[in-house]
């Protein structure tokens, strides 16, 4: 249940990096004279759906931003710096602590040169970076080569004189534009890409064997995870006021339906059928009607605008206010409905129809009617949905899955109705789900808060502020658990001569629930001192919000940033090799770094049973010449360290985006599966462990 809950508030969707080569930027570049003496550079981006590339702008430890690099000119010279123009979005990332500038769907590059006469040449490159919720690119060059001859005389641009070439790419180089420490001298040594060494011999087969074998990193698919959380939401949906006391009378509406008190045995069991038939038939509707809701909101929105919404601060606000007003109604502050008139216009069109569409015009009813309880609900459940990486089809498979869960009991009861008798009886009991819930929701609005916070810097809800909240939220649900604390609609308890009694006796299912609420908040109190807290370390705000903090945190440093050196080495003191092939601006490198790395067992896995060699594709010292390689049918130019890394990360294990970790014996072959970004810390130490076991 954690692991599903943790969905909800990290870019955390799983995947497998092993074999997979993004390319999500598509690039053009083309030329303009716009008069004698001056011709524009132009590229045109267009980003794959999910994805964002960086700007121009240059943020201090943050991430690539996109730069133009000249290696030839003649008869021209730069004018000004690369501007980007267009949508540029700008938004706050609590990793880096500023805000960054990215582009989605599309963007645009444009360098002006001045032309000083005659013919004229420009080649170069164009540096972007790219990421999504899961990986990032590393820096990728975007080659260009521009001939032409300026107009003589002629400032004007015609027809005449207008030069437009144009240049596609699909695989790039890479390279460096982020500062960096100094390099070692062991790096600047071994800058030279060998091609036979055996330690560079491709090992991607035994790694999609690995792969096949049922090993990968990633479990199941986010859309499983957004069916079960649609499902679990239409099981408490189930339980409310508004929904559970509609299905005896449903239920027995159908059986009964065309029956009376004279009928014959066989006009009874042919009423049933028709009973159960148009149970199932009215189950179907709700389906229909809760998955056609899903389909309208992927309609209005898309996948690409539900990404944007669950990272702009002001939508995080709107999340956060929304919830806390779903949590003050199930607390029982007021009712959510929707206009009367509604319902009884449905009612009444149902009541005087017949067949499939008045069946359908009942289910349309309790959609209608239950609002006041699976409105929070689902809205709780598109907020989800809005986290969860911009999946197209998680609107509707979270519907449906809500859907299935509400309609399964009518369904079911019609086909065994004496069950009805063993069915929990309406009660109280149903309110106190409402006022838990709510308690729920208003404790989740605080991390869509906690979002809009950091993006304005307003500095309320640090990360003491938050789990103090949390703390009392949940200390509180006790109380009112265990009988200490009443709201409005909770109903009295009487005595058989008809009193109110005063001191109501605890169910001891409720004492359990009371239990496990009070220890939750007891369990979050270390963490105002600087605990991990990891059970809410997926909600809270990061770990730098802290103002005080008595626990120090486990720290990762590679053993090498030089994979032959490192290799060397652990040769010679027989030990398992761990690659981290990172980047200086990889948000989620970073990512994994503060929810991973940082975990005892984990960091003295990686520092003291593996010789760890950290690899940054993005390493800016240049190779003592450019190397020319072919990836994947096509030429590429190594400038940089960097480029290195890159270059070996894609021949020899088939993968271009960062985090990628993999393990490796003393001759360059992979121990078991590869592993990209998963903030499973138990996942993530049975994979070292699966590396420790195979060397073994």
């Amino acid at each position: 249940m954690r692991r599903i809950l943790s969905t909800l508030f990290t870019l955390c969707c799983l995947s497998m990096a092993f074999a997979q080569m993004p390319q999500p930027v598509k690039m053009t570049a083309s030329i303009k004279e716009t008069s004698a003496t001056e011709a524009i550079i132009t590229f045109d981006a267009t980003i794959d759906a999910g994805w964002h590339m960086y700007s121009t702008e240059v943020v201090p430890d943050g991430p690539n931003p996109a730069t133009i690099h000249i290696d030839k000119i003649s008869g021209a010279k730069l004018n000004g710096p690369l501007k980007a123009q267009g949508n540029v979005i700008k938004h706050y990332d609590d990793m880096f602590g500023a805000e960054v500038y990215y582009f989605e769907n599309k963007g645009q590059f444009v360098q002006k040169i001045t032309l000083t006469g005659g013919k004229y040449h420009v080649e170069g490159y164009l540096q972007h970076s790219s990421c999504n919720d899961q990986n990032c690119t590393p820096p990728t060059n975007f080659e260009f080569s521009f001939d032409g001859e300026a107009p003589q005389g002629d400032t004007e641009k015609t027809a005449d004189t207008e030069k437009v070439t144009e240049k596609v790419t699909e695989n790039a180089d890479s390279v460096q534009n982020a500062d960096n420490p100094e390099t070692s001298d062991t790096l600047q040594a071994s800058a030279v890409v060998p091609t036979t060494d055996a330690l560079w011999t491709p090992v991607i087969d035994q790694l999609k064997a690995f792969e096949d074998g049922g090993n990968a990193n990633a479990t199941d698919s986010p859309l499983w995870y957004i069916f079960i959380l649609g499902f679990i939401g239409g099981l408490v949906a189930l339980v409310t006021p508004c929904v559970w006391p509609i299905i005896p009378m449903t239920v027995s509406f159908f059986i009964k339906k065309g029956t009376t008190k004279k009928s014959t045995p066989e006009e009874m069991a042919a009423a049933k059928k028709r009973g159960i038939r148009d149970a199932i038939i009215y189950g179907l509707s709700i389906v229909v009607i809760y998955v056609a809701l899903g389909l309208i909101i992927t309609a209005l929105f898309g996948a690409s605008a539900l990404n944007s919404l669950a990272t702009n601060a002001i939508f995080n606000i709107f999340f956060f206010l929304m919830l806390l007003v779903f949590g003050a109604s199930f607390l029982g502050a007021f009712e959510l409905t929707l206009p009367s008139k509604w319902t009884n216009a449905v009612d009444s069109k149902a009541g005087s129809t017949s067949g499939l569409l008045a069946i359908f015009l009942m289910a349309f009813t309790l959609t209608l009617v239950s609002f006041s309880c699976t409105g929070p609900i689902i809205g709780f459940l598109l907020v989800e949905v809005a986290t969860d990486g911009g999946s197209i089809l998680a609107p509707t498979i979270g519907m449906l899955g809500f859907a299935i869960a509400l309609a399964l009991p009518f369904t079911f009861f019609a086909l065994f109705p004496s069950m009805l008798k063993s069915a929990p009886k309406s009660g109280n009991w149903m309110n106190v789900v409402k006022v838990t819930l709510g308690f729920i929701e208003i404790a989740f609005s605080l991390k869509f808060f906690s979002v809009a916070d950091l993006a304005y810097g307003w500095g309320l809800l640090d990360r003491e502020t938050f789990l103090a909240l949390w703390i009392v939220l949940f200390a509180l649900l006790g109380a009112y658990l265990i009988g200490w604390i009443r709201f409005p609609h909770d109903e009295d308890e009487y005595d058989q001569m008809g009193n109110v009694v005063v001191n109501p006796k605890t169910s001891v299912t409720r004492f359990f629930l009371a239990l496990i609420s009070f220890a939750f908040a007891v369990y979050m109190i270390p963490g105002l001192w600087g605990a991990p807290c990891k059970a809410v370390s997926a909600f809270a705000p990061p770990m730098s919000t802290q103002d005080f903090n008595i626990s120090p945190e486990a720290e990762v440093k590679p053993m090498f940033t030089d994979y032959e050196a490192g290799m060397k080495f652990a040769a010679e003191h027989n030990m398992p090799v761990m690659i981290d092939f990172t980047g200086y601006g990889c948000v989620n490198c970073r990512k994994m770094e503060a929810a991973v790395f940082t975990d005892p067992t984990v960091a003295e896995l990686m520092t003291k049973k593996y010789v760890l060699i950290q690899l940054f594709v993005d390493e800016k010292a240049s190779l003592p010449q450019p190397v020319e390689v072919t990836v994947a049918g096509q030429s590429r130019k190594l400038r940089t360290v960097g480029d290195k890394w890159s270059y070996l990360q894609a021949s020899k294990f088939g993968a271009n985006a960062q985090p990628f970790y993999v393990l490796l014996d003393n001759e360059g072959n992979p121990l078991t599966r590869s592993y990209s970004y998963n903030e499973d810390i138990t996942a993530y130490t049975n994979w070292l462990n699966d590396g420790l076991k195979a060397y073994k």
